[in-house]
């Protein structure tokens, strides 16, 4: 009895050691799981502590942006939290409807700005071509003028006249009007025809510039003019010295210039060409602007052909 006794007694504190081991064993996985759990948390909280932290530069920024978006003020304070006041339910500011309003206003601008430059543009026009039928009246007036005093001299068929984009041009052929051939020399009907247009010339504001133009044919070799731009512009000075000094045009109104045979009025396949292209032109210019100055070829077109129009 006491062997089987001890033999239990043996088993009962084997037992007993254990289950003295096992709450041992269990303890140590609690205290490990406890630390592993500790380290979590605190792994937690430095991720939350940096999310939490706020770049307050970057933050003012946007909370200024937001306050001009959105119309609310917004108080940044020391620790970098920001209040946003709110807005009131009355508040005017409707984003959306703002932004279609400005779309529309934006629209009808634009539209507003185009009629209104186009009526400038519709005014000037309308200015630009009463100043240029003003221009044309004043220089028709002036050939009718002139057109006068030659036939009064006898001298009709001494000139032709038009109105071109400089004024009012008249074609006085030289040959044998103003000079003869190769000479610089005023011919006695020459004086006559400058001294008929010499009043009404002078009578009028306009600046007048004299051209002297010749044809193609070379001048005589050994004669005294080296070319034909030494005698288009000595003839072109000889009229204008008359114009001046003999019938008392003022100087500052003149000018004179040669063009040898650079501006013929005719081709040299035209049986005329050495007749019509020597001549000196009195240009009588337009007092308009460039832009109506432009405008009077047209007009003069125009009269031409309303002229022809009646003569038929």
């Amino acid at each position: 009895m006491s062997k089987s006794g001890g033999h239990g007694g043996h088993g009962g504190g084997r037992r007993k050691k254990h289950e003295e081991h096992e709450e041992h064993e269990n303890h140590e996985r609690w205290l490990v799981s406890g630390f592993d759990m500790m380290t979590l948390l605190f792994v937690l909280f430095v991720v939350l502590y940096a999310m939490s932290s706020i770049d307050l530069a970057k933050f003012t920024a946007f909370a200024n942006g937001a306050r001009e978006g959105a119309g609310a003020p917004v108080t940044i304070l020391n620790d970098g939290a920001a209040i946003d006041a709110p807005v009131e339910n009355d508040s005017p500011l409707k984003p959306v409807q703002v932004a279609a309003d400005a779309a529309i206003d934006g629209t009808e601008q634009t539209a507003a700005e185009q009629a209104a430059a186009e009526a400038v543009a519709q005014q000037q026009a309308r200015q630009t071509a009463a100043e240029a039928q003003g221009a044309y009246d004043q220089l028709a007036a002036a050939r009718a003028a002139l057109q006068e005093a030659l036939a009064a001299a006898g001298m009709s068929g001494a000139a032709e006249f038009v109105i071109d984009e400089r004024g009012l041009v008249v074609h006085v052929v030289s040959d044998p009007v103003l000079f003869a051939p190769e000479s610089a020399v005023l011919q006695p009907q020459g004086a006559v025809v400058l001294d008929a247009m010499a009043p009404t010339l002078a009578a009028l504001p306009n600046q007048i510039e004299v051209e002297g133009h010749a044809n193609s044919l070379p001048v005589t070799p050994g004669g005294p003019w080296p070319s034909n731009w030494e005698l288009s512009a000595i003839r072109a000075t000889t009229v204008l010295r008359h114009l001046t000094e003999t019938d008392g045009l003022p100087d500052d109104r003149l000018s004179a210039a040669g063009y040898s045979s650079t501006r013929p009025l005719v081709p040299d396949s035209d049986p005329s060409y050495v007749t019509v292209n020597r001549r000196v032109d009195v240009i009588l210019l337009s007092t308009g602007s460039p832009r109506a100055n432009a405008l009077l070829p047209g007009i003069e077109a125009a009269a031409q052909a309303a002229a022809q129009a009646l003569g038929n």
